[in-house]
């Protein structure tokens, strides 16, 4: 598991970097927009991009083959260009630059999101691979307690500061991951030259699209909070931004604190299992959440949607991949942030909408309806995400 832990890196930089733009460009928005609708959209126009990328990039990895492997060329060219553009947002001179320095961002950022998380199937046993998504996401959790603990310091002395920490963040983690990851030795799926027959719709089977589906509507709920959480305790409950971006801390400590519980349960108990008892959770969570009006029980709440999230967000990639073929693992790995893209999106405008219409409080109402619709087609999916399953693994067998 020690490449697992040097691979968590990768994951560590895109979450303090998510984590980061999440918290503040809202802030910058709101200098600009005095619709929380078109700030929710603009916190999502860069994702149109990303949604087309992302599938593609993952199923162009699985098919690449350079002397540096399969993903880690798309590694050394995104988190370079990804690191320069966070540095630049905070530095925008008008509206029209702040967008333009929030798109190429994202566009660097889908360069190489898809094929650092496809590492992790690819250097781990299947078996093993729910314990090792609790790791990379442990030390992504780690980055959004630093994004939203210390970031929220960092951007009360200078609103450059967190931007320019998470840059440094990301160089750091590539050339942990070139110095450490081998793919051509380290990789449990050789390359096969037939993998070029890979099709991102011979993917798509019922399986694969109802959980899909699940996954779209509980990011839906997820990102929807997380992008407008900062609004809603500031215009809501009247928190200071820095006390509103501080309160997201407790979310993601517990969910840090738990990712590597959920990926031993979920191992143990199975995925699905795992999911659904997370789903229901934070659903009773979203629910309450409009009832809360101290700091302190809000925290509290926050805390405990951060243990039902792991249970969720630990166990549904290792879930994805089980449901297909070992050679297909970068092209599912595309079809799961293709989901999470659609919801992200989606969620934030359409909520800022409603918010703009019924207040700060439907917010969380529209999150609970989310988790769900998101149950509802969970419900749907027959397979248990405990093994491959046998369709997949004949014709994992024939391609070889």
């Amino acid at each position: 598991m020690k490449k697992t832990w040097l691979l968590g890196f990768g994951f560590f930089s895109i979450s303090i970097t998510w984590a980061l733009y999440n918290a503040f460009v809202p802030f910058f928005l709101d200098s600009f927009l005095t619709s929380t609708a078109m700030i929710g959209f603009m916190m999502t126009i860069d994702n149109y991009f990303a949604l087309f990328l992302q599938p593609w990039i993952g199923n162009r990895s699985d098919k690449t083959s350079t002397r540096f492997g399969r993903r880690m060329p798309y590694l050394l060219v995104g988190m370079p260009l990804a690191a320069l553009f966070v540095i630049l947002i905070p530095l925008h001179t008008s509206f029209v630059t702040l967008v333009l320095f929030m798109v190429l961002m994202n566009l660097a950022m889908s360069v190489y999101r898809s094929p650092t998380i496809a590492l992790m199937p690819d250097i781990t046993p299947e078996a093993q691979r729910t314990k090792a998504n609790g790791i990379i996401n442990f030390m992504g959790g780690i980055g959004g307690i630093i994004a939203f603990g210390a970031g929220s310091v960092l951007y009360g002395a200078n609103p450059s500061f967190p931007f320019i920490a998470a840059a440094a963040i990301t160089l750091i983690s590539m050339l942990i991951l070139y110095r450490n990851v081998k793919e051509s030795r380290d990789s449990v799926v050789p390359f096969e030259a037939e993998t070029k027959r890979i099709k991102l719709r011979g993917e798509l089977d019922r399986t694969t699209v109802m959980l899909l589906a699940a996954i779209f509507f509980w990011f839906v709920s997820y990102q929807g909070v997380e992008a407008l959480f900062t609004l809603y305790g500031k215009h809501h409950l009247g928190l200071e931004e820095s006390a509103a971006s501080f309160s997201l801390t407790f979310f993601s400590l517990f969910f840090v604190l738990f990712a590597l519980p959920s990926g031993w349960l979920g191992s143990r108990i199975g995925k699905k299992k795992m999911i659904m008892i997370g789903v229901c959770g934070l659903f009773a969570v979203f629910a309450a959440m409009p009832l809360i009006q101290s700091v302190v029980l809000l925290r509290v709440m926050l805390a405990i949607g951060g243990i039902f999230w792991a249970c969720i967000n630990i166990n549904s990639y290792p879930f994805v991949v089980s449901t297909g073929a070992e050679r297909s693992i970068g092209t599912r790995t595309g079809l799961y942030y293709l989901a999470s893209s659609l919801a992200a999106l989606s969620s934030p405008p359409l909520l800022g909408l409603v918010i703009d219409q019924f207040g700060y409080v439907s917010l969380f109402v529209c999150a609970a309806g989310g988790m769900l619709l998101a149950l509802l087609f969970l419900l749907l999916v027959r397979h248990d995400g405990n093994a491959v399953r046998a369709g997949a693994q004949a014709a994992d067998s024939a391609a070889r």
